[in-house]
């Protein structure tokens, strides 16, 4: 995706910040990552309502997941204070992904959010908001009974990479794969053999 010019600003973010968000993503690991302008980013409530019905095996576990997140509705509301967002992907081996390494897989993607929302909070960016996937109960407190913020016995264990779901707030992830630029498999269908290609998983940083 073309970025502005040099020192042009884009919204509040200029080129130079944006480019300096983006090399973060990718020192940090990412497979891929796209500066989004906020007008490409769309939540939908029928994404939001897949966590209900067929119910996730996480519905109601964290205060990242549906019924505890505010859900499309809020969403819409507060992406109207942002211009932009930096969106990235990680490439994961299938049999990696839907293997015993599930868990840190998922761990990486919340911690990249976080670490990406951080670098922006400290470039001056300070109402970032980073978003990823997963229950951050079943990555970060699966060895606990319950979650502590819900259960009310205290603050989160977890709060510098514990980042709430995307599909909790119906955010519609093939669109900005599609605003990205990338195909659905991030890669080109001959590149690998057929039952070896690798999965995506996203993340999203909104910026003010």
């Amino acid at each position: 995706m073309k970025l502005p010019d040099k020192g042009k600003a884009t919204g509040n973010a200029t080129a130079d910040a944006i480019q300096a968000l983006l090399q973060a993503a990718h020192q940090a690991g990412v497979s891929a990552a796209a500066f989004i302008p906020a007008g490409e980013i769309v939540s939908e409530d029928k994404f939001a309502d897949m966590c209900r019905e067929p119910r996730c095996e996480n519905y109601g576990l964290s205060p990242g997941c549906p019924p505890h997140v505010a859900g499309p509705a809020a969403f819409r509301k507060r992406l109207v204070r942002f211009e932009s967002a930096i969106f990235f992907r990680i490439d994961v081996p299938a049999e990696v992904l839907f293997s015993s390494e599930r868990r840190e897989c998922f761990q990486l993607l919340h911690e990249i959010a976080a670490g990406i929302e951080q670098k922006a909070v400290d470039m001056g960016f300070k109402s970032a908001r980073a978003y990823a996937g997963g229950s951050c109960k079943q990555l970060f407190c699966f060895d606990h009974p319950e979650c502590r913020v819900l259960a009310k016995k205290g603050t989160c264990r977890h709060p510098q990479v514990a980042r709430p779901s995307m599909s909790g707030y119906g955010i519609n992830v093939a669109r900005l794969v599609e605003a990205a630029g990338w195909s659905v498999s991030g890669i080109a269908p001959d590149a690998v053999p057929p039952g070896r290609r690798p999965e995506n998983i996203y993340g999203l940083v909104m910026i003010d």
